[in-house]
């Protein structure tokens, strides 16, 4: 089946080629074309162009979107959308003073969401999951990473992952897995660290890819969680699975994560929140890509990441939602575009950038999402009738997004 847009007031990210991703300089050239067409057939991309050049044809349907844009889909390349329930006692706990630290050390945190999980059944967190992912789609995600990492043990692990997977069979848009065994340290284990890194490389791992539950791996290297060593030993054994790394860095501390991320060909490395020189010179030696989490930043009160640091050293910068019931109760990647402007000072063109062709990057989806480019996924939005794509990220409070397509079918 053939569907033709006409008249789109600005087709936005355009790209002839279809590029990997943009970096430095290039983030804030956005290509688009105004007063334009865009014709795909079935779930792919067929063509596009200026309404000047649209020739005779004889498309299945027809739809007029006069005065409204066209954006690729967001490319959410870090969440955590499959969990139990939500945390706002801890959200209490902040405004009444603790940190995040003191948070976990009471108990909460990580572990109460992995206490929480371990008692609901798979069926349980699919309801809640699919729920979630379906809201977030119709904000405009079309595709998605989920991490495991709220189970922390074999079992709870075992079944997030397969909840995943149950997510990825019913659910077209492309998600992507990954495992985060190593989130915390069990209280089980808080006198046996080494006792449950071994039960996560000898058994989480060898299980994940027999059944093919994950394509990532991840681990929370950060003082308190996991050691430089840790992480590098987690990573190793991965990668020996075929588990590609994505860690998690720099978020209260610089402490080696992106240099032993970055010897270990990580995929991204997200959070960055506190970024030194040192990481920088590590990142540019490597094909790793950076990935902030704004929306946390804005919930916890810590710093955001240095976008204009990242830019100005020649680096590509993706954005995320970070999604979970502890720091990031929200999927909502146009507040994260919106955060990104406001609180990060990237141009609207930048974040764009980061949160599409730079998202698509950081799942290893560059070929399939991220751009309009021909062959690509027919997965995008429509805004409302709006002034600029500038709008989007101005008017953070509104929704700007009149209707979603997924591989070419209309969502919502």
């Amino acid at each position: 089946m053939t569907t033709l847009f006409i008249n789109i007031k600005e087709l936005i990210q355009v790209r002839e080629a279809s590029i990997k991703k943009v970096s430095g300089k290039e983030m804030n050239i956005l290509p688009t074309i105004k007063n334009a067409f865009l014709l795909i057939e079935d779930d792919l991309i067929k063509d596009y162009g200026s309404m000047s050049s649209l020739k005779e044809m004889n498309p299945d349907k027809v739809i007029d979107v006069h005065g409204k844009m066209i954006l690729p889909t967001w490319c959410d390349s870090h969440t955590h959308l499959v969990f139990s329930d939500t945390r706002e006692s801890e959200f209490v706990d902040r405004i009444h003073g603790l940190t995040y630290q003191e948070i976990a050390e009471k108990g909460g945190g990580i572990l109460n969401s992995a206490r929480k999980l371990q008692s609901k059944s798979e069926d349980e967190l699919y309801s809640d999951a699919s729920q979630r992912l379906e809201e977030v789609i119709k904000m405009g995600t079309g595709a998605i990473e989920i991490k495991s990492g709220y189970g922390l043990t074999v079992k709870s692990e075992l079944k997030i992952l397969r909840v995943i997977k149950k997510l990825k069979e019913n659910y077209s848009i492309p998600i992507k897995a990954t495992f985060l065994g190593a989130h915390a340290i069990p209280s089980a284990y808080k006198d046996n660290r080494d006792g449950y890194i071994d039960l996560i490389i000898t058994e989480m791992i060898p299980l994940i890819t027999k059944e093919n539950l994950a394509d990532f791996i991840d681990v929370f290297c950060e003082k308190g969680y996991y050691t430089i060593e840790e992480t590098d030993k987690i990573l190793k054994a991965g990668k020996k699975h075929g588990l590609v790394p994505k860690v998690h860095v720099n978020q209260f501390n610089s402490i080696g994560g992106v240099k032993v991320s970055v010897e270990n060909n990580a995929l991204s490395v997200d959070h960055l929140e506190v970024l030194t020189n040192d990481d920088l010179e590590e990142l540019k030696k490597s094909n790793t890509i950076p990935v902030a989490l704004p929306s946390c930043s804005f919930f916890l009160e810590i710093p955001y990441t240095d976008a204009r640091k990242v830019i100005e050293n020649n680096l590509p910068l993706a954005l995320a939602s970070d999604y979970n019931p502890g720091s990031t109760p929200s999927g909502n990647m146009n507040f994260v575009v919106s955060l990104a402007c406001i609180k990060m000072k990237m141009t609207p063109e930048e974040a764009i950038n980061a949160a599409t062709i730079n998202g698509a990057y950081a799942m290893d989806i560059s070929n399939e999402m991220g751009s309009i480019t021909k062959g690509k996924n027919a997965s995008f939005f429509i805004t409302k009738d709006i002034s600029s794509y500038s709008f989007i990220p101005y008017n953070f409070g509104a929704k700007t997004i009149e209707s979603v397509y997924i591989k070419g079918t209309f969502y919502n």
